[in-house]
């Protein structure tokens, strides 16, 4: 079994102040910060913080901002203020069960194809490679029109572009890794290969899962986006910045800039701060690899 102080020696934070330290702590503030905007929205909204995203006959059509509506007004009357922070909360939601579908699929099957080897082997990596090369977007607008609108949907239609990446990772880890003595030690004392699976590879083989899962978090965003911008993401009733976007098209040539401006600034905002996350994860987790 790997030592403790080997695997300290994989991961190792970064304790000196670099860019890349601080690129690492600005994404980990964005984060964060939208993390907690998406949570407390709707008790916001409960306080009379926020005015409700779906209230839109109360409101004056067009309105740029000013002191009362922040962020301005869409041409249907909504506040943008109040659906830009609720389009986090929508955002959050999506991604991490898109995420963590790819992640408890791709991360079992890269273990099984890995160790195992074989027939097994060879038909998940023709199965992962296939899905692997068709473009994500194209993926996900096709099993949006299948499995049709909604945030469970919307997620199983970001998945699967995500699923191959986790299986890739992990299987070519534990490719490397079976092969070490503590394995062959292992089963010489007779593991089983779920023992050896969930109790000697697994731990040692994920190291590189928290990285990749910032990042498809960060791809999910603007693939959801791409989704609400055709129509296929969540119902018209859940605001989201993609949808947003479409619907602020219209007014863009008469000089309404806020109804597209500022869902597509707080896109940017969170899709940089898991990036740079990511970024500054990799490092941490790989400092060899730097």
């Amino acid at each position: 079994m790997v030592s403790k102080n080997s695997i300290d020696q994989k991961i190792r934070f970064p304790v000196r102040l670099t860019i890349s330290n601080l690129l690492l702590g600005l994404g980990l503030i964005i984060t964060i910060g939208f993390i907690t905007i998406a949570i407390f929205a709707p008790t916001w909204e409960t306080w009379g913080w926020l005015q409700s995203p779906t209230e839109s006959l109360s409101n004056p059509i067009h309105q740029p901002p000013n002191g009362e509506y922040w962020f301005g007004t869409t041409r249907q009357g909504y506040d943008v203020f109040s659906r830009t922070i609720f389009g986090s909360r929508a955002a959050l939601q999506v991604v991490v069960v898109a995420t963590s579908i790819s992640l408890v699929i791709g991360v079992p099957l890269g273990l099984i194809s890995g160790y195992l080897g074989g027939r097994i082997d060879r038909a998940l990596l023709f199965l992962m490679d296939t899905i692997y090369t068709l473009p994500g977007l194209l993926l996900s607008v096709t099993l949006a029109f299948v499995v049709g609108r909604g945030v469970f949907n919307a997620a199983i239609a970001v998945s699967i572009s995500y699923i191959p990446q986790y299986y890739r990772v992990v299987r070519n880890h534990t490719t490397s890794v079976k092969t070490e003595l503590f394995i062959e030690a292992a089963r010489a004392m007779g593991a089983t290969p779920t023992r050896v699976l969930s109790r000697y590879l697994f731990f040692n083989v994920i190291q590189s899962v928290p990285v990749l899962f910032t990042l498809n978090a960060a791809d999910a965003i603007l693939i959801l986006g791409g989704l609400g911008f055709l129509g296929l993401g969540l119902p018209e009733t859940v605001p989201e910045w993609g949808y947003a976007l479409r619907l602020a098209l219209d007014a863009l040539p008469t000089g309404i800039w806020w109804t597209a401006f500022f869902p597509g600034l707080a896109m940017t905002l969170m899709v940089s701060g898991l990036s740079l996350l990511g970024e500054g994860l990799s490092e941490v987790f790989n400092p060899n690899d730097q």
